[in-house]
């Protein structure tokens, strides 16, 4: 047997390892849906039910939200549910304890579920707010002409 049999040994074992596929990481896709019935919550829940990988759907017709757990990807969420011909768009809100400047104007957002606050970017800056500058310098300090009350 000797060498040959060494080598042919070694190349069985090589040959028969193969290539580990990544394995997908379990992952949460939150969905802002417009959805006006309980009919169309069964709608949405059976297609993107039907996403592969998807493990457990849940809808909420309330806040028009419906949440994908699983090994699935965002985009091809996204394009399940955009083929329920439905407005769809990924959740952007965030609790405001995670925004740094939560009343920033872009982040305030009238729709949004208690508590919650749109995603922005850190570099939205307090300046753009629409609080007028000549009202929080009215009961200023620095203003000689400031109201006589303080």
């Amino acid at each position: 047997m000797g060498v040959e049999g060494t080598l042919e040994y070694i190349s069985d074992l090589l040959s028969s390892v193969k290539k580990k596929k990544k394995k997908k990481q379990i992952q949460t896709v939150a969905l802002k849906i417009r959805m006006d019935c309980e009919g169309c919550a069964r709608k949405v829940k059976k297609v993107l039910s039907g996403v592969k990988g998807a493990k457990s759907v849940d809808v909420d017709l309330k806040q028009q939200k419906a949440t994908v757990t699983g090994y699935v990807e965002a985009k091809k969420v996204l394009a399940a549910a955009q083929s329920t011909k439905k407005k769809v768009e990924l959740w952007p809100y965030v609790p405001y304890t995670l925004v740094a400047n939560p009343y920033v104007a872009q982040a305030y957002d009238k729709k949004a579920p208690p508590n919650h606050v749109r995603k922005v970017p850190a570099t939205a800056t307090v300046t753009e707010t629409t609080i007028d500058d000549r009202y929080t310098n009215l009961f200023s300090d620095d203003n000689p002409n400031a109201c006589s009350i303080m």
